[in-house]
């Protein structure tokens, strides 16, 4: 269902959230949990200027007028993992965001400095002790949460959080990982998929479902790729290698736990901006496809919920370009917008059917149904075969024989 959802979308929607996800992330760069502190919440708007060090924020969340803009770590950041990650960048440095965030986080450590990530207070201090382990072994106790599996008892309640979760989870995985691999230039032009999507979904279903048993966060696919993804990774072996540095940061937990998050926050900004180029793609000369386009961009960030952004995009593009077809259909074609024709083709026919390859061809018996159809037109392929053999001899019949194999 999520492969033929990732299809039947429309193009201008798709396009947009891969930028509502890099404004997604310029927002989560942009706070204090974990990124600069540029913004905050704020009581007379939505968002107000920060930037004050995080011990003067006031009761409700605000920073005081006198100490906007005065965190130094805020700035190291910006300057140290922000202008110069960019730098790096720029100039085609292998490891720029790396190197950015690891220069930010040696400079936070000591904690005689005003930008220190440990400062001298209850929090600081259990904080630092835990970093100078270095390396940290302990038991693992409480692995299953128990949970109640009587629901009958929560009536119509159960199946309300059942269906939020469910269709939370399908649309931010989709969204995520469409967004990911248009970003990381992935995506079958004809078939609107990427490869491996059917392998990328279940190991998410999948994982979610073991998450969910053991009462941990949601073990899916997060934005934060994007930092992977502009740094080049953008094959298997790139999950394979993350996996195991994953692995390895269990048992240097207390290094990688003591990481500032103002390390971080300029990185988020920064991929967030690459995923902003796409934008140029959305159909704005059609406002059919731009408004429900734009919908989608400014509710991702905003509602912090790619969900949230997708729905948005998705019912407002049926409902306009639903009525307007409504009223074309009822004055036979007499009352239609007078720039119609620059509206983006869309069908409900999706290329390759409702359900995906492989499963069709595990359907119709083929045993290695992971494997894509490869059909050669034989008679082209004959006869490109002859003329090579009479041209230059049989020893060439093979090569060529694979280059037309290649070409159909």
């Amino acid at each position: 269902m999520r492969q033929w959802l990732a299809r039947a979308i429309p193009h201008s929607i798709k396009v947009a959230t891969g930028v509502g996800i890099g404004l997604f992330l310029t927002l989560i760069g942009f706070t204090y949990s974990e990124g600069l502190g540029i913004i905050t919440g704020a009581t007379d708007t939505p968002l107000a200027l920060a930037g004050c060090s995080p011990g003067n924020l006031l009761d409700d969340g605000t920073c005081p007028s006198w100490d906007k803009m005065r965190f130094p770590a805020m700035w190291i950041g910006i300057f140290c993992g922000g202008i110069f990650t960019v730098l790096l960048m720029m100039y085609r440095v292998k490891g720029a965001v790396i190197a950015g965030i690891i220069l930010v986080s040696i400079i936070s450590w000591p904690r005689t400095t005003p930008i220190t990530y440990f400062p001298h207070t209850a929090v600081g201090d259990d904080s630092f002790n835990f970093f100078k382990k270095v390396v940290d072994f302990h038991r693992i106790e409480n692995t299953l949460n128990v949970q109640e599996w009587n629901v009958s008892e929560y009536g119509g309640q159960f199946g309300l959080a059942l269906i939020t979760f469910l269709y939370t989870d399908i649309l931010d995985c989709t969204g995520t990982l469409y967004g990911m691999a248009r970003f990381a230039n992935l995506i079958d032009p004809v078939t609107q998929d990427f490869e491996g999507s059917a392998v990328a979904y279940m190991v998410d279903a999948i994982s979610i479902s073991i998450g969910a048993l053991f009462g941990v966060p949601p073990v899916t696919a997060f934005v934060e790729s994007g930092a992977g993804i502009s740094e080049g990774g953008k094959t298997g072996l790139t999950s394979v290698v993350t996996g195991l540095c994953f692995f390895i940061s269990v048992f240097f937990a207390p290094i990688f736990a003591s990481i500032p998050p103002w390390a971080t926050g300029s990185v988020l900004i920064l991929v967030g901006s690459m995923m902003a180029t796409s934008v140029t793609e959305i159909n704005w000369k059609y406002m059919g496809d731009a408004v429900p386009a734009f919908l989608a961009i400014a509710v991702m960030p905003f509602t912090y919920s790619i969900a949230n952004g997708l729905i948005a995009g998705v019912m407002s593009y049926i409902i306009i370009n639903s009525t307007v077809g409504i009223i074309n259909f009822v004055s036979r074609g007499r009352i239609v917008p007078p720039n119609h024709a620059d509206k983006e083709p869309w069908t409900y026919r999706i290329p390759g059917g409702f359900f995906p390859p492989w499963l069709v061809r595990l359907f119709h018996g083929k045993k290695d149904f992971w494997r894509e159809d490869i059909v050669v037109e034989e008679h082209v392929l004959h006869k490109e075969q002859d003329a090579n053999s009479e041209d230059h001899g049989n020893a060439d019949v093979t090569r060529t024989s694979e280059t037309a194999e290649v070409k159909l």
